[in-house]
C-alpha cells in the first residue's frame, strides 16, 4: 500500500505507474480514492466539531443545573442528544468511508523502481547475468521423473491415492538429498550472519492481506475451513507478519532472518508439459531470506540477497542466470524483483528456481511495521525484502539434470557430501 499523500499531491505519477504495469482498469481507482479521501477528511472535521460541541453542551448543562435553571438545562439536554446522535451517525459513516478507502488503496500497486524494464509479462523480463557455463550433455538427459524413478527416489502413485495430484513421496537417497540441500542452505545463510527461524505454518487473514494482494491470495492460499487461518504459501508470510503492529528499535535494524517452512499453494490452472512431475506442486519445502531494514538500506540488501542465492547454486556447481522482472511481471506490492533461473540441460534453457523482491514500505504500511527514527523522533515505516535461498522441488530438477552421469548415477558436489554421509554419487537401483 502506498502513502495516500502521494495520491493527494501527485495523482498523475500514480496513474502513470498503473499504466506501466498494464493495469489500466485500475485507473478509475485514483479518482475514487481522492473523492473518498476528501469525504473521509470532511467527516473527520465534522466529527471533531460535533465532539467539541458535546463538551460545550455538557459544561452548559452543569452550569444551568447549579444555577437551578432546570427547564433551560432540559432544553440544552435535548440539543445535546441531537448532537450526540449526529456524532454516532458521523462516526459510523466515517468508519464506512475509511473501510472503502482502505480497500481501494490496497488495490493500488506499489510505485516501481526507475530501472524496472517496462513489459507486459514474464516473456519481456531481461537477462542480467550468467554464472558458470551452461553446458549441454553429450547424451540425452531423461525427464526428471524418469531420473528420480531410476534412483528409486519418488513414489507418485501412492501420493495420488493418499492426497491426489500435485503431491509425492520422496524416498531413499533422494529424500536425503532433499534434506541435505535444505540443511546446507540453512547453514550457508547462518554463516552469512542471518538468524535461523522456524515460523508458524498458518496465519490469520489480516496477515495474509498485509503481505500480498487480493489476486495473489485467491490464486495461492489454502483456507482452513471454519477458522480464520490460512496455510502459508511461503515462510515470508508469517516471518513478516511477526512484526505487525510493532515499533521496532532502530538499533535492531536491519533484521536479517532465514527461515525454513513447508509451503502450500493451490497452483491453479494448466501449466504445460514441462510443469508435470515435481515442477508445480501443492506442497514443498523452502529456505527463505527476509530482511526488515531502514528505507535507505533496502537497495543494498536487495543486491546482497539475490547474490547469496547465486553463490549457493554456484557452490553446488549448478549454472544459473539472473533475470530482471519487467513491470507487468511484478506483483502489486513489489518495487522491483529479480528471478534466479537454473540451467536445464534437458530443455536446453533456464527455468526459475528463486525470486528476490524489494517491497519498500508496501507491506509495512499494511501491517503497521515501524521504527522510531533517532534523528527526527518520528515513527517511520520500515522496508521489507524477501528472497528464496532454495526450494528443493525445482532445485532437485536442476540438480539431477546438471549432475547426471552417462551411467545414470548422480554426482554429489563436495559442499553437500557431509550432509550425505560422505557419498559422492547416488547410483541407480538394479532392476
Amino acid at each position: 500500500m502506498i502513502d495516500i499523500n502521494l495520491i493527494r499531491t501527485n495523482p498523475e505519477l500514480v496513474r502513470e505507474n498503473i499504466r506501466k504495469k498494464f493495469q489500466d482498469k485500475k485507473l478509475p481507482l485514483v479518482d475514487e480514492i481522492l473523492a473518498l479521501d476528501e469525504q473521509n477528511r470532511a467527516l473527520q472535521r465534522e466529527g471533531d466539531e460535533r465532539r467539541a460541541k458535546r463538551n460545550e453542551y455538557a459544561k452548559k448543562i452543569g452550569a444551568l443545573m447549579r444555577e437551578g435553571k432546570k427547564q433551560e438545562a432540559e432544553e440544552v439536554k435535548a440539543l445535546s442528544k441531537q448532537n450526540n446522535d449526529a456524532v454516532a451517525e458521523i462516526e459510523a459513516k466515517t468508519q464506512e468511508v475509511a473501510e472503502k478507502l482502505k480497500k481501494a488503496m490496497m488495490m493500488i500497486p506499489n510505485i516501481i523502481a526507475d530501472d524496472v524494464p517496462i513489459g507486459k509479462d514474464d516473456s519481456e523480463n531481461v537477462q542480467w547475468n550468467t554464472y558458470l557455463e551452461a553446458k549441454e550433455k553429450p547424451f540425452d538427459v531423461p525427464y526428471h521423473l524418469d531420473i528420480l524413478e531410476s534412483l528409486d527416489g519418488i513414489d507418485l502413485d501412492s501420493a495420488r491415492r493418499t492426497s491426489g495430484n500435485g503431491f509425492y513421496y520422496l524416498t531413499g537417497d533422494i529424500a536425503r538429498l532433499h534434506s541435505a540441500v535444505l540443511t546446507y542452505a540453512r547453514d550457508f545463510m547462518i554463516d552469512k550472519g542471518f538468524t535461523y527461524c522456524i515460523p508458524p505454518f498458518m496465519i490469520r487473514s489480516n496477515v495474509v492481506s498485509g503481505v500480498m494482494s487480493f489476486e495473489e491470495m485467491e490464486g495461492m492460499m489454502y483456507k482452513i475451513e471454519g477458522e480464520d487461518l490460512y496455510l502459508i504459501g511461503t515462510s515470508e508470510h508469517s516471518m513478516i507478519g511477526r512484526f505487525m503492529n510493532t515499533t521496532l528499535d532502530e538499533a535492531q535494524l536491519p533484521l536479517t532472518l532465514t527461515s525454513y517452512s513447508p509451503c502450500f499453494r493451490k497452483e491453479k490452472g494448466a501449466h504445460g508439459i514441462e510443469e508435470r512431475g515435481i515442477y508445480r506442486i501443492h506442497q514443498f519445502e523452502k529456505q527463505e531470506m527476509i530482511v526488515v531494514c531502514k528505507p535507505e538500506e533496502s537497495d543494498y540488501w536487495y543486491e546482497k540477497l539475490w547474490s547469496y542465492t547465486v553463490e549457493l547454486f554456484v557452490s553446488m556447481e549448478i549454472p544459473v542466470r539472473t533475470l530482471v522482472c519487467c513491470s507487468g511481471d511484478l506483483a502489486d506490492l513489489k518495487y522491483k524483483s529479480l528471478d534466479v533461473e537454473a540451467w536445464s540441460p534437458r530443455q536446453k534453457k533456464y527455468f526459475e528456481v528463486g525470486s528476490c523482491s524489494n517491497l519498500t514500505d508496501a507491506q509495512a504500511r499494511r501491517l503497521g511495521i515501524r521504527y522510531k527514527d533517532s534523528k527526527t523522533g518520528k515513527n517511520v515505516y520500515a522496508h521489507t525484502l524477501n528472497n528464496t535461498v532454495v526450494a528443493p522441488p525445482r532445485m532437485l530438477i536442476a540438480f539431477l539434470e546438471n549432475h547426471l552421469q552417462p551411467d545414470g548415477s548422480v554426482y554429489i558436489p563436495e559442499v553437500l557430501r557431509k550432509y550425505m554421509g560422505g557419498k559422492e554419487y547416488i547410483t541407480p537401483k538394479k532392476k
